[in-house]
């Protein structure tokens, strides 16, 4: 998520400075390779390129193939082969094997719809959206059509001329996204003709809420806002919860536990992480965190910490069900053998991306198949 805001930002300056901008974004995969589909890279037209298309070995070449969407103005479907051990440029110094499909847009500033105005629209909501990208594999050389429509979780749409004729091939691949909540390829054919779609399932970014203004929270922040999540923090301490002690970004409130929830938007990409280091102010936050849906209830400090919570909560009368207990993580964090503020911050921090991501957060090494399956 963040590298779309970057690239948004980016575009906006090369308009206001008079800029072309081209954007190329892998559309499509076959094996392995260090960014997946949905990777997108800005290039502008003095040679400025925003955001990666992979961990750094493509983006040479790309930047040529962008100067030539920039003379031809249309998209173009450039294909890199890792696999290809006869091509020295992109073949057997990567190692990645794998088949790439890069699509360079052309951005028309004059068109109110063109692909980075959809994806503008497309991260202006805390809502999951399906983008649709249609391309032709069959035959690279001519004009890709390309992003052409964007579909709001709440069935809003917002499309180009262009979609209108593959409306029912796109209804079908939408729907099937949503319901799947991931992002898919396929291949039609019509009368002969063959489509190419894309869809790319995307969601908000994650919005981490730390109870707990301390000294340990600031790191948590820092790295949050890097990865481009929403930031908040809330203390009931005013020499505390103070703006100038954390990021611009990060949003701070000072209030009682119990008013806290009136104040903060909850949605299904929102987790806290207790750590006030108050026991009662956590106690009260955890009663009232458990009552609603967030997924990720993060509790700071040792286990035996939060059983006594637990049991106090249940000897006052709160029943807790499994379903709530499956949403708190206690003590929060991986086992990475953390000591430090900054490495206690960063374990809890992917220990919050690997529940979103339904993942354990176990060594690459031991994973027997692909990383990305």
């Amino acid at each position: 998520m963040n590298e779309l805001v970057e690239i948004i930002k980016a575009y906006d300056a090369a308009k206001q400075a008079g800029n072309s901008c081209v954007l190329a974004t892998v559309v499509h995969l076959e094996g392995s390779s260090y960014r997946r589909p949905g990777a997108r890279m800005l290039v502008l037209d003095n040679g400025l390129m925003i955001g990666a298309i992979s961990g750094g070995c493509l983006e040479g070449d790309a930047l040529k193939k962008a100067l030539l969407t920039f003379s031809e103005k249309q998209s173009r479907l450039v294909t890199y082969d890792t696999s290809d051990e006869d091509d020295a440029s992109v073949g057997i110094q990567l190692g990645c094997e794998g088949i790439i499909q890069v699509l360079f847009e052309y951005i028309n500033e004059a068109d109110l719809l063109n692909p980075i105005e959809l994806l503008r629209k497309a991260i202006s909501k805390r809502q999951s959206v399906a983008i649709v990208t249609l391309f032709d594999l069959t035959d690279k050389k001519n004009n890709q059509i390309g992003t052409c429509l964007m579909q709001e979780q709440d069935g809003q749409i917002t499309s180009t001329a262009a979609a209108d004729h593959f409306d029912e091939i796109i209804t079908s691949s939408v729907k099937e996204v949503f319901a799947n909540a991931a992002s898919s390829f396929k291949t039609y054919t019509q009368q002969a003709i063959t489509t190419n779609i894309f869809v790319e399932f995307i969601v908000p970014a994650i919005s981490l809420v730390v109870v707990g203004a301390g000294n340990d929270a600031v790191p948590m922040m820092q790295i949050a806002s890097i990865l481009g999540w929403e930031v908040k923090v809330v203390d009931g301490r005013n020499t505390h919860a103070k703006v100038d002690r954390f990021i611009n970004a990060c949003q701070v409130l000072v209030s009682k536990p119990e008013n806290v929830l009136d104040q903060i938007a909850i949605d299904n990409r929102t987790c806290f992480v207790l750590m006030t280091h108050n026991y009662k102010y956590d106690l009260q936050m955890l009663k009232a965190l458990l009552n609603t849906s967030v997924p990720y209830i993060g509790v700071l400090g040792p286990k035996k910490k939060l059983q006594k919570m637990l049991e106090e909560l249940k000897e006052s009368g709160f029943i807790i069900t499994e379903t709530m207990l499956s949403r708190i993580y206690g003590p929060t964090g991986l086992d990475i053998g953390a000591e430090t503020a900054e490495e206690i911050a960063s374990s809890i921090i992917a220990e919050i991306q690997a529940a979103f991501n339904g993942k354990n957060g176990n060594m690459l090494k031991w994973k027997q198949d692909l990383i990305h399956s």
